[in-house]
């Protein structure tokens, strides 16, 4: 497009100017003054002048008419005719007339009259032209306020002025343009860029789109300004050189400008409109962004704390088991609760979200809705499962009174002196106790069983109704034992018996303290000396006793038994209630050390104590101790915890477990390394920190010990156990239970030797399992090739340290690192190693019962072997034969 800029040079100052009015009868004028020198003009310059003059009010009506005003009073026909088809040739627009001040000259006035008639016809066919003689002539055809005043007009027209003004409005219009193009552009990029997926780009976005929405603001603001400031200048003449008043010269041009603010308020009005929804529509998905993270993290913590709660038991075998479940689960439910109330503020969160008319609603809605019922099913749970647990807890409770109260009426029984019950008077008052208890303990001694499976039916267990069971017989058995000695008395009473003398008398002992342990010896010459019915007293306890196998310890323990059982039953539940304790308090310490200690080598406010040899390494550290402590705590302590009531089943728990102690053997191979790491750290004040917060403030390497002493303490107590349970059931699991925990240190103790093992190329776990290992004095022999004078001369043997695989032996030779204290240590440096596939053995060798033969590739290579004692050849010859065995199975 043609701008005023391109035809403000010098030569077109003076070559043409615009005026006119706007109408049905009015039309545009062009004048070319005189002084142009139009004939000099390419036609080139001419037509853009041209186009862009008819261009200006064509910007503001269509079908414009356009009046042409040729100034030629001093020029000559021929010029004039020249002008005339350039007219013809170049005029772009409407033109409506040509009007042409003739020369004035007498000569050239004539020529002109003369070649006008003669070409008149020519140009009438391509322009209509008329031909003036005067100025005054032209005032009857234009009105003199749209002519200059060289032709007789008033129109005062500064064209330097027209040019700034016509700049000014093309250059508002093009920044109107680029304006509207600033704005497409920026709501392009707002509906094309993707969104991140953190809540800290996604505000960083917001932030930068809200500045450049108020930067454009800007701009549109002061492109309005200026576009005022023009119309203005159009509405209030200027005071320059070249003042006129522009209103009536310029009406097209106000317009322009007019409607050009129009469009740019207009845009702004939309402008404004798109911001204010995409800005509420960014909030609004900054905030679902938020509150969907808020509800997954809810939703995880929830499912969470579902998988535990399925985990943790609802039942149990006896009330401190009970009880210790209860507090666990009220522990439990109190962080469920701290969760669930997390849940209420992110659903209140999303009802907030949900009033303001969210744009997501339903799915907040929905995502309110599945959190409220995670939450519904959490805490019912857990109600359930302590209604349960609560329930049977009520059970136990009232089984154990049940038991008391049997063991108070058997102590009853025990303690009532025979020699003063048998004259009437004592039997009256034994009598009366024996009524006395029966109607105090009533409420228990008349249990019935099927009410105690009719009220606690939701909980019974086979366990539980084991226990009724038991119970129900140990009631019988106390109440049989009652209604015989409250018919021994009656009949005393009834017949007036005299008391009997005793054999053998003795002086009357003193009330005895209440223990639940008598005598098997004071029993049987208290039997003795008591008459038949006393005999059949005690055939009843001694029937007792034998039913009450199926029946816990401390009933069993309060008669008297020939055999002489309660003392080593009792003792032995002495050493199941220290296994348990000894339990309970290592699994706490566990749990000590990995919160107090591993946990914190995760907490970012403690890394600046850690030394930086330390971080990234609490698996070297600790090794698996999180293994052992889940195993121990969710497993271990919960198995022998329900042999309180069963002594016979401890050895099962071991041996069912055999395999689970595995995971010892890899925290003992750990245990070197964590020890160096702990003496490279154990100043630190990370440790120090720590232990402040433990609530026994103990080093981390004793705790580090705990394993390795527990590991060692489970055989001490299978062998306690075993002292006193010679004649019990369960004997032949619990001495299996003590082979295999021996088993298991020997594993271990083989499995340290043998990652001290350097210099093997390849990888030991590729020969199996260790078997054993040992030091020996070795001496070599071979049957096939030339015989070495050193081998001659070798009558000093090697020592050689012997790992049995099960796929090989592996000679090594010891070393002793040099180093003090912690820092010395042992390793075994690699010599060579037999294939077992192709090993045989030789057990005796003469000069020595000690020594053995070992024999490779059929007598290729021999070796003499003699072991420290004949018992260790012996157990080596054993593991090595099966190992044959098994290889020709």
């Amino acid at each position: 497009p043609i701008c005023a800029k391109d035809i403000s040079d010098d030569l077109m100052k003076e070559f043409a100017f615009l005026s006119g009015g706007r109408g049905k009868d009015k039309a545009w004028i062009i004048t070319l003054p005189d002084n142009a020198r139009f004939n000099e003009v390419p036609e080139e310059i001419l037509s853009k002048v041209l186009t862009y003059l008819t261009s200006v009010p064509s910007q503001h009506e269509s079908d414009t008419k356009f009046i042409l005003i040729l100034d030629r009073r001093l020029d000559t026909w021929t010029s004039v005719k020249m002008t005339l088809q350039k007219i013809a040739a170049s005029f772009p627009g409407n033109l409506h007339l040509v009007m042409v001040l003739r020369p004035t000259g007498f000569f050239q006035r004539t020529f002109t009259d003369i070649g006008f008639r003669f070409s008149q016809e020519d140009f009438l066919l391509k322009l209509p032209v008329v031909m003036l003689s005067s100025v005054s002539d032209l005032l009857t055809y234009i009105d003199e306020q749209q002519l200059t005043p060289e032709f007789g007009g008033t129109l005062e027209y500064c064209h330097s002025e027209w040019v700034i003004f016509r700049t000014a409005i093309e250059s508002f219009a093009l920044t109107v343009k680029e304006i509207a193009q600033m704005l497409q552009s920026f709501g392009t990029e707002l509906a094309e860029t993707e969104l991140p997926d953190d809540m800290y780009s996604i505000e960083r976005i917001l932030a930068l789109r809200t500045e450049k929405y108020y930067q454009l603001k800007e701009d549109i603001r002061a492109v309005t300004k200026e576009g005022n400031l023009l119309l203005s200048s159009f509405e209030e003449p200027d005071s320059g050189e070249c003042s006129q008043d522009p209103h009536h010269e310029r009406p097209g041009d106000w317009e322009t400008v007019n409607r050009l603010l129009g469009q740019l308020r207009e845009m702004e009005t939309a402008f404004d409109g798109f911001w204010e929804k995409h800005q509420l529509k960014m909030e609004q998905y900054l905030q679902l962004w938020k509150f969907e993270q808020s509800f997954q993290e809810v939703k995880n913590a929830i499912e969470f704390l579902m998988g535990q709660q399925a985990e943790l038991p609802d039942t149990g075998d006896s009330v401190p088991q009970v009880k210790q479940r209860l507090k666990d689960l009220g522990h439990f439910d109190g962080m469920a609760q701290d969760l669930i109330g997390k849940a209420q503020v992110v659903i209140l969160h999303g009802h907030q979200l949900a009033a303001n008319h969210h744009y997501a609603l339903n799915l907040i809605c929905q995502q309110c809705n599945e959190l409220r019922h995670h939450s519904d099913v959490l805490s019912d749970e857990i109600k359930r499962k302590q209604l349960r647990l609560q329930k049977t807890l009520d059970l136990h409770t009232r089984l154990q009174q049940a038991l008391q109260c049997c063991d108070e009426g058997a102590y009853l029984l025990a303690n009532q002196q025979m020699d003063k019950c048998q004259s009437k008077e004592g039997a009256q008052k034994a009598l009366q106790d024996i009524e006395r208890f029966l109607e105090s303990s009533s409420a228990y001694l008349n249990y019935d069983p099927q009410a105690l499976h009719y009220d606690f039916e939701s909980v019974l267990t086979s366990e539980l109704k084991c226990q009724i069971q038991s119970v129900h017989v140990k009631l019988e058995n106390v109440r049989s034992m009652f209604e015989n000695r409250q018919s021994c008395f009656k009949k005393l009473l009834d017949k007036h018996v005299r008391p009997v003398q005793l054999v053998a008398p003795r002086p009357e002992n003193p009330p005895r303290a209440k223990s639940p342990l008598f005598s098997p010896k004071h029993a049987v010459q208290q039997a003795a000396a008591e008459p038949e019915c006393w005999s059949k007293v005690t055939r009843a306890t001694e029937h007792g006793a034998a039913a009450g196998d199926h029946l816990p310890s401390n009933f069993l323990s309060v008669f008297p038994s020939s055999q002489g059982e309660s003392p080593s039953r009792t003792t032995g539940n002495h050493v199941i209630n220290e296994l348990i304790e000894t339990e309970r308090v290592y699994v706490e310490e566990l749990f000590t050390v990995l919160t107090g200690y591993r946990a914190e080598m995760d907490n970012p406010a403690m890394l600046i104590l850690m030394p930086p040899v330390l971080r990234n390494r609490k698996d070297v550290l600790f090794g698996n101790m999180p293994e052992i402590y889940d195993f121990h705590n969710k497993i271990f302590l919960h198995s022998l915890e329900s042999c309180l009531g069963a002594p016979e089943r401890v050895g099962f728990c071991f041996l069912d477990r055999r395999e689970d102690f595995q995971m010892y053997e890899k925290y003992c191979q750990n245990k070197p390394r964590s020890e160096s790491l702990w003496r490279q750290c154990s100043e630190s004040t990370f440790f120090q920190v720590s232990s402040l917060f433990l609530p026994r403030q103990a080093s981390l390497d004793s705790y580090l010990l705990k394993p390795v002493q527990r590991l060692t303490k489970y055989q001490l107590l299978l062998k306690e156990l075993l002292k006193y349970s010679t004649s019990c059931d369960g004997v032949q699991e619990l001495q299996e239970a003590l082979v295999a925990m021996l088993d298991l240190l020997k594993s271990v103790n083989d499995s340290m030797h043998q990652i001290s093992i350097t210099g093997y190329d390849g990888d030991l776990t590729e020969l199996g399992k260790v078997l054993m290992q040992g030091s020996f004095s070795v001496w070599t022999g071979h049957r096939k090739g030339p015989t070495k004078m050193k081998d001659l001369a070798r009558f000093k043997p090697m020592q050689r340290h012997l790992f049995l695989y099960e796929k090989a032996l592996v000679f090594c030779k010891k070393r002793e690192e040099h180093g003090d204290g912690y820092d010395k240590t042992s390793s075994y440096s690699f010599k060579h190693f037999l294939k077992m596939n192709a090993v045989g053995i030789t057990e005796n060798v003469k000069g020595d019962h000690r020594k053995f033969e070992i024999w490779y590739s059929g007598r290729e290579e021999v070796y003499v072997v003699q072991a420290q004692t004949v018992d260790l050849k012996m157990a080596w010859l054993n593991e090595i034969r099966k190992i044959l065995f098994k290889q020709q199975e």
